[in-house]
């Protein structure tokens, strides 16, 4: 059986550009669209997995840099992979290390062939290639795999040029590598903010057949503007019968938009990074819960939400937590952060099956602060 026979996508329906389906992995299916929260070291930050399904999630991303290092793919493959490993018996996707490697900017060397690392942990040298690349998620094990890719900044044609080649032929490289039928290999379209270069790659990593497709290179400091207007782009040339795969982003109008565009998974360590940082995510905007006016708050951080931190905890409560520097508050903060994407894409999905999802986005956005015109970096880089 083909890899793409094993990885069924069903598309269930469309409203606009707008769509939602369902992904068939080995470990169950992932009802699309989807935020996937993201655990770099096979552990979602201050959030247990029995955590993570009372609040919905369904996919789970970790990190192919970061477990090459430590503890290493071999003992991780020793213990059963990684669903074993970390007690995620749901679906899963391992990044590539690519946007990990090409961050480490003066502690890493590119060619043809691959790229020469220094580990950001003790300066150890290594190397990946796509063939590395793929052994290494082999042994991870998770349902979902990248192609090994080179992110290029967004505004330098020229090395977005030599980037998207190099992107080409790794992806092929990929192909030929890959043995596993059990995981679902994405290819990943490059290209920066350059329309001619976004649909030249689009068909290229289209022609070769990957189950699904991955839209690298964005969230990296183009303007939220550009990101759109890309992402439009590639929802004109991606294939309209796979997943699409918007990488390393996470505000909720970033979803939003994305959804409008034909994106159908996410993945970003934002949410549990704001939490680290005391800010709380709801459909209005973000709510800093250091804030001198929720010390004597009775509310939870959203009347609305159905979250358990809501649910059970005042604003003031969490502002003491934060204050006493209480780690429970980075656990509850992202409790209740991660629970706010989620639903938001359950009510998209929602709006998207009963036809009604330009009015949903647009009433969103109406009442959205958004804190950012630029979409700045955060994605999991090499010290994430």
């Amino acid at each position: 059986m083909s890899e793409t026979q094993s990885f069924q996508f069903d598309l269930l329906a469309r409203d606009g550009n707008a769509r939602a389906g369902v992904f068939h992995t080995p470990h169950g299916d992932i009802q699309t669209p989807i935020f996937a929260p993201v655990g770099t070291q096979a552990t979602v930050k201050a959030v247990t997995p029995a955590q993570l399904e009372e609040i919905g999630a369904n996919l789970v991303l970790s990190n192919t840099y970061h477990l090459y290092l430590r503890p290493g793919a071999d003992l991780v493959a020793e213990m059963g992979g990684l669903h074993e490993f970390m007690q995620w018996p749901h679906p899963m996707l391992t990044d590539s290390g690519g946007f990990q490697v090409f961050s480490l900017a003066d502690m890493r060397k590119i060619d043809a062939d691959g790229v020469t690392f220094k580990s950001h942990i003790d300066g150890s040298t290594h190397r990946f290639t796509p063939e590395s690349s793929i052994a290494v998620q082999e042994k991870l094990g998770a349902d979902i795999i990248m192609s090994f890719d080179e992110c290029a900044p967004p505004y330098d044609r020229k090395y977005n040029e030599s980037a998207m080649a190099r992107t080409h032929a790794w992806a092929e490289r990929c192909l030929r590598a890959k043995t596993r039928p059990d995981q679902a290999l994405f290819g990943i379209v490059q290209g920066g903010i350059f329309p001619d270069l976004r649909t030249q790659s689009a068909e290229f990593i289209s022609s070769l057949g990957f189950p699904g497709h991955a839209i690298g290179g964005l969230s990296v400091g183009e303007t939220k503007e550009e990101m759109n207007t890309t992402l439009q782009l590639l929802n004109d040339v991606l294939p309209k019968d796979k997943p699409r795969y918007l990488m390393g982003v996470g505000s909720p109008e970033d979803l939003i938009n994305g959804i409008r565009r034909g994106v159908d998974i996410f993945d970003c360590v934002l949410p549990t990074r704001l939490a680290r940082h005391t800010a709380a995510m709801t459909f209005t905007g973000r709510i800093n819960l250091m804030n001198a006016t929720n010390a004597h708050d009775h509310r939870p951080i959203d009347e609305g939400c159905g979250c358990y931190t809501c649910q059970h905890f005042t604003r003031a409560y969490l502002r003491h937590l934060v204050v006493s520097k209480e780690m429970l508050a980075a656990t509850l903060i992202s409790i209740h952060n991660l629970y706010t994407l989620l639903e938001l894409v359950r009510r998209s999905r929602k709006a998207i099956l009963n036809g009604t999802f330009d009015q949903f986005a647009d009433d969103f956005l109406e009442h959205y602060q958004s804190t950012n015109a630029v979409s700045t970096p955060t994605t999991n880089g090499a010290n994430a």
